[in-house]
């Protein structure tokens, strides 16, 4: 497979995608939840305040979130302010709740960030680090599906139209070659946007032949007796692209630069912390999943999945880029203009207090 081009892109989205490109979950309602952090007595508050509200979804690719949030490593970096966690199963009610100030950082996908940027004309939001690449694939029905050519003519899910795993599957379309409407789904594929949550079901009723879907989706699929036909990460340079971000409301980063940077330094040692020791990762993220759904998930699907995640520090603005240009070229957006999307600097200062190199925002920055 070629390697998706990036090229420099600017933004409008269409109006058919104000909600599709937000969503990368399910649902739409947040739920609070404080976790099992606690403040150290005597411990100062930063910036002044009281509580950082966090956003993130009940999902591995939110691993970092996660995990940061279970073991307290954001609430040891912010001190005696305290780390309020709210979790979202949809891109539009984070985004909501980030424009309307009921968080003030959140982790979320490539998609809900882009839209949440260009409907604001860049004023309400920035992408301040990375957390995660991959955790994508093509699972198919083997009886029906034997090759990437089989493909062609059947019924393929995607979670939502114009949602970052509908804009992949439909690229990796037209460069086979194959036609499909992106609106419709109709063509020489049949895209069938359904819910995450549905689509094991659809998948065991034979109502569609395979999907392309985010973890844990896709291992659900394989437990189910499907088989991965493609990963993802394979069509990506180095095989990294961006599948969860950390964004911050604008003016609560001009406002409390110290409490971001507390947060990204939390960030980073959480990352630090899963590459050490992934089984002990691993198995508090499930157990933060258990406290925030209320369901772990079986070890057949969590081991599979962790796997084909990687935590990242480093936010692949370019392969953002990409994403965003596959979208213009299926026709799904009108030339956007991302520069301005990412602020790094917080990042990097973490970063450089740890030893480490910078990372880059592709020049698509602050200025």
């Amino acid at each position: 497979m070629p390697a998706p081009r990036t090229r420099r892109v600017a933004l409008i989205l269409l109006p058919v995608l104000g909600l599709a490109l937000g969503a990368c979950g399910y649902g739409s309602q947040a739920v609070e939840n404080e976790g099992k952090s606690k403040i150290a007595a005597g411990a100062k508050k930063i910036d002044g305040l009281d509580s950082v509200r966090i956003g993130y979804f009940p999902n591995l690719t939110h691993a970092t979130a996660l995990v940061g949030n279970r073991e307290g490593l954001f609430q040891k970096e912010l001190g005696g302010t305290e780390a309020k966690y709210s979790q979202f199963n949809a891109g539009p009610s984070e985004i909501e709740a980030l424009n309307a100030g009921s968080i003030d950082i959140g982790w979320i996908g490539p998609s809900p960030a882009i839209n949440g940027y260009t409907k604001s004309a860049g004023k309400n939001l920035r992408v301040i680090g990375g957390s995660a690449s991959g955790g994508v694939k093509l699972v198919v029905d083997p009886e029906k599906i034997k090759s990437l050519d089989d493909v062609k003519g059947k019924k393929i899910a995607t979670p939502q139209l114009g949602n970052t795993q509908d804009v992949a599957f439909l690229n990796w379309i037209a460069e086979r070659g194959w036609d499909v409407d992106a609106q419709s789904g109709k063509g020489d594929v049949s895209v069938v946007r359904t819910d995450n949550k549905i689509t094991p079901d659809a998948y065991k009723s034979g109502s569609i032949d395979g999907a392309w879907v985010p973890e844990p989706t896709a291992s659900k699929l394989v437990a189910e007796g499907g088989e991965v036909l493609l990963d993802e990460a394979d069509l990506w340079p180095d095989k990294k692209f961006v599948i969860t971000n950390i964004i911050v409301k604008q003016s609560f980063l001009d406002e409390h630069p110290k409490a971001v940077e507390a947060v990204l330094r939390g960030a980073v040692k959480t990352n630090a912390w899963i590459e050490k020791s992934p089984d002990k990762a691993k198995a508090a993220a499930n157990a933060q999943l258990e406290a925030d759904s209320g369901k772990p998930l079986p070890a057949e699907v969590l081991d599979p999945a962790w796997k084909s995640i990687t935590t990242t520090d480093d936010p692949l603005a370019a392969t953002l880029e990409a994403q965003a240009d596959h979208a213009v070229e299926a026709g799904l957006l009108e030339k956007p203009d991302l520069r301005g999307i990412y602020d790094l600097r917080p990042l990097n200062k973490v970063l450089r207090a740890e030893g480490r190199p910078p990372v880059d925002d592709a020049g698509l920055g602050v200025k």
